[in-house]
Formats: C-alpha cells, sequence, structure tokens
C-alpha cells in the first residue's frame, strides 16, 4: 500500500491526483452520504468528505488519506446524483440559463492529523431548450455525476462561463491539495508529460 491513498473511486479524481506525479492507492470507503435536514451545501461536503477519510484512514492509519465529496447548489437547493434520466432532465432543466454553485469538500488525514476545507465555483449555464438537454442527458455523461453533468465533457458546450476552479467542479481542487499535501509532507514530482 503506497503512503498515499485517494479514498475515492472516481475516475476524476485519480486523474487529478496523477497529475502531482506521486504513487498512490484507491480504497473506496463506503459511507453513509444521506442528507442532514438543513444542512446547507458546504457542511454537507465537508462532513462527508471528513466522514469518508476516517473510514480510509482507520483501517491504513500510517497513510495519508484524500476524500473529497461534491455537490451542486442551485438557490441553496442540493442537487445530488440523479436516480434516473427523468431526474437528469429535470436538473439540467433547472440549471439552464442560470448561476449556480459547485462545492468540494476535501480531507486530507494521516493519524489524527485532519485537515479539511472546502472550495466553491459559480457555473452559468446557457439558456438550453428542451431537445438539447434530452440530447445531452441520453448521451449518459451525466448519470453518475452531482448535478447530472460534467463539466470536462459534453456539458462543456452546454456552459457560458465558470468563476472559480475548474478542478472544485469537477471534484477535486487539484491547487489546493497540492498545497494541503506539504504539510504532511507529500511534495509533488515533476512528471514526463509525453507518457
Amino acid at each position: 500500500m503506497n503512503k498515499l491513498i485517494l479514498a475515492s473511486g472516481s475516475p476524476r479524481r485519480k486523474e487529478f491526483l496523477s497529475y502531482l506525479g506521486i504513487p498512490f492507492s484507491i480504497v473506496i470507503p463506503h459511507a453513509d452520504e444521506s442528507l442532514i435536514k438543513d444542512e446547507i451545501p458546504s457542511e454537507l461536503v465537508k462532513r462527508l468528505s471528513k466522514l469518508k477519510a476516517s473510514i480510509v484512514a482507520k483501517e491504513y492509519p500510517d497513510a495519508v488519506v484524500i476524500a473529497a465529496d461534491t455537490v451542486v447548489s442551485l438557490n441553496a437547493e442540493i442537487l445530488g446524483k440523479p436516480k434516473n434520466r427523468d431526474n437528469a432532465f429535470l436538473m439540467i432543466k433547472k440549471l439552464q440559463g442560470k448561476t449556480h454553485s459547485v462545492y468540494t469538500g476535501t480531507t486530507i488525514q494521516q493519524n489524527d492529523k485532519i485537515r479539511s476545507f472546502v472550495c466553491a465555483t459559480e457555473v452559468t449555464f446557457a439558456p438550453l431548450d428542451d431537445e438539447l438537454i434530452w440530447t445531452y442527458v441520453n448521451s449518459g455523461e451525466g448519470d453518475d455525476k452531482a448535478g447530472a453533468y460534467a463539466l470536462q465533457g459534453i456539458a462543456s458546450m452546454l456552459i457560458e462561463k465558470v468563476k472559480g476552479s475548474v478542478s472544485t467542479v469537477i471534484g477535486l481542487p487539484i491547487c489546493e491539495v497540492r498545497e494541503c499535501l506539504k504539510e504532511f509532507g507529500i511534495v509533488p514530482k515533476v512528471i514526463d508529460a509525453k507518457k
């Protein structure tokens, strides 16, 4: 087991963490991600990232564990992963023509040392008609994504503006993670971009 563990099965988080050039393992935590009544998005993602990190840190106490959780919020309504394509359509329909916030909570833990932070980014969707929304939804790209879309994919053609960190929207604010890892003695390596 590597000294660094990503507590997530997300291919996007795995890709971002790989940019640091540091070997890491993946351990997927089985956490109850239920909402607590009246919990605001920033508190939710911070709580869930802490929960995920603690589950894996108990199993691997000497490793540095990184966990994250991301939600989409429109006017304080939390939009999680869609239950089905109809639900995905309704989410995109709500988001079209409006600006919403994406929150990613990140926790880095090693034994009793814990650092948690929340990053937020604003995303503005273009006005969209129902046909275009269904075309996107039926692509399947947003099936397992908060808010039913993937900024880095086909959905990029639906988005007018992003104010803040793109990596926060995708699920791991890598600049902040890189900085925070220094406190745990982990420094990025030079990577060969041609590989």
